[in-house]
């Protein structure tokens, strides 16, 4: 019912003849022009959206490079055969300066040079606090760039080249001070990838693969993430080389992949560019195998109003914080993804705290996202948003509560040697970390499908901006998890369920077309519900006159 609703909807925009001096114009929409001349998905869609989604990799490296960078030494040992005792539960906090060191060596690790340990051991999560917040104030303003005079494409390629610049900066700090600014700014660097992949990878399909061209993102991400250890294991013992490796990767994708990479027809319609537009869609078209774009064809576009007394056209600009339903949503939204980013970024950086190896507790965790990507993009073909978003909440939320169980009699060293390591705790752990990135993942493809074109970008990284300060308050979690496990899954758990909550006073978006504006927006969903309301009358009143046959 909810697919003929949305077709009805569109069909109501409808086609639109147009008088003009060179003659009939045909005006349809982006979405209309999609579905009718380009297709839902093709062989250009697909290559455009796997392309684009390639950026998310290097996004997953600035995130969660600190997991290792930042990781604390897994053991000590006497300097040169002096003898030192350790303190309680092998501590070195009450050994003499110079009478032991790290196995690994000095460099291992930022908190092995500048001895992040003891009484300074709550600097050591400066850092990847800090990320979060550059993240937070980069999201805001690539955001509105985005929305605005930049694009989607040109904010992708400028956060790529200054990701690069900062991740080669960060190798050569001096201090950890130097350290923290350096990741401060590639927080901000990167905050441009995550949230512009995203919008110009959904924005080149039909509606019905928008959840799935969404998700390739986060399968990208997912590479990343576990190409982590991998990079991070033969830099083990220098942290800045694996810095320096890093900032390869993202300057060679925007020299030589991005430039190939095509801007949102969507975006540049509303920015007046129709004819940019509307060559982008004949592109895809053509690698697609359909040639038949009629001559006459124009675009429709609804952020140009037309004043009925003086016949003029103008472009309102809207504001998304001024119109009542749209702010909000957005509200509700931002909420959620605290609780979302929190908990995602969270439980990742919380793996030093498990009672297991690090590297492999990284692999499996970055293995579990797999699954989880491909649940969400079958999910997503079929399956209401809101409920998905809320039962991974949920299943995160539990299983966050459940290493409680199993984290009780494993957390001291003799207990991992015989048993080498807590499966127990590690798998269920992995199950709610699934749970959150699916969660983590289905909240941006509902973000992007909340709002219209023209503050869908601003929306996005508003959702982002709450995710990166959730995420920037969990390293501080993190570190007094190091202290009291129990307190960190407790609170991971408590939060993933309240956000999940939340989503009941989100609307459904499921099979909804993608608007332009916010006065389109409102408009239709209005007149869709009205058309909704009519459709449950009838159907109540079909029931009523069947119940009353059968009773006569």
């Amino acid at each position: 019912m909810e697919q003929d609703q949305s077709e009805e909807s569109r069909g109501r925009r409808g086609t639109t003849l147009v008088e003009s001096e060179e003659g009939t114009k045909l005006e349809l929409t982006v979405d209309e022009v999609v579905e009718a001349y380009v297709g839902s998905l093709g062989l250009s869609q697909i290559l455009h959206v796997l392309v684009v989604s390639f950026a998310w990799i290097f996004d997953a490296h600035s995130t969660l490079v600190t997991i290792f960078s930042d990781a604390q030494p897994p053991s000590w040992r006497c300097k040169n055969g002096v003898y030192c005792a350790a303190g309680h539960g092998g501590s070195v906090c009450g050994l003499v300066p110079g009478s032991w060191e790290w196995v690994g060596g000095d460099r291992s690790s930022t908190v092995a040079e500048w001895g992040l340990i003891c009484d300074r051991k709550f600097l050591a999560a400066v850092p990847a606090s800090v990320n979060f917040l550059g993240s937070l104030l980069g999201s805001a303003i690539f955001g509105h760039l985005a929305d605005t005079w930049l694009g989607r494409k040109r904010a992708v390629m400028i956060s790529c080249i200054l990701t690069s610049i900062t991740f080669f900066a960060t190798s050569y700090s001096p201090n950890i001070y130097a350290y923290a600014f350096f990741r401060f700014a590639t927080g901000f660097a990167r905050s441009g990838i995550g949230i512009s992949c995203i919008v110009l990878a959904t924005e080149s399909v039909g509606r019905k693969w928008r959840g799935q061209a969404g998700q390739y993102s986060f399968f990208f991400y997912t590479i990343g993430f576990l190409s982590l250890p991998l990079l991070a294991y033969p830099t083990r013992t220098n942290w800045r080389n694996l810095y320096k490796f890093l900032s390869i990767l993202p300057l060679g994708y925007a020299i030589i992949i991005l430039p190939w990479v095509s801007e949102s027809p969507r975006w540049l319609l509303i920015r007046g560019r129709s004819k940019d537009a509307l060559k982008v869609l004949k592109y895809f078209a053509k690698i697609n195998g359909k040639d038949e774009f009629p001559q006459n064809l124009t675009l429709a576009n609804p952020s140009e109003l037309k004043d009925e007394e003086s016949g003029t056209i103008s472009n309102k600009r809207e504001n998304l914080w001024t119109t009542k339903w749209a702010a909000k949503r957005m509200v509700l939204v931002m909420i959620a993804g605290f609780g979302v980013g929190f908990v995602y970024y969270g439980v990742q950086l919380n793996m030093g705290n498990l009672n297991f190896n690090l590297y492999v507790s990284v692999a499996i965790n970055a293995v579990m996202e797999i699954p989880a990507v491909f649940a969400g993009s079958f999910l997503l073909g079929f399956s209401k948003r809101r409920l998905l978003f809320s039962v991974s909440s949920y299943v995160a939320g539990v299983s966050c509560i459940l290493c409680l169980i199993f984290s009780k009699g494993y957390s001291n060293s003799k207990a991992r040697d015989k048993f080498g390591g807590n499966w127990g705790q590690l798998i269920v752990e992995a199950v709610g970390f699934m749970g959150s990135s699916l969660a983590y993942d289905i909240l941006y493809i509902y973000c992007v499908e909340l709002f219209p074109t023209n503050v869908r970008n601003f929306a996005v990284s508003m959702l982002r901006q709450t995710a990166m300060l959730g995420g920037s308050v969990a390293p501080l979690l993190v570190v007094v998890g190091r202290l009291s496990p129990s307190l960190s899954f407790i609170v991971f758990g408590v939060l993933s369920i309240a956000s999940g909550v939340l989503s009941i006073w989100i609307p459904e978006t499921r099979n909804a077309p993608l608007y332009d504006t916010l006065k389109q927006q409102e408009e239709m969903e209005a007149l869709n519900h009205v058309s909704n309301g009519h459709s449950r009358c009838l159907e109540f009143g079909k029931r009523f006159k069947s119940m009353v046959k059968l009773v006569n």
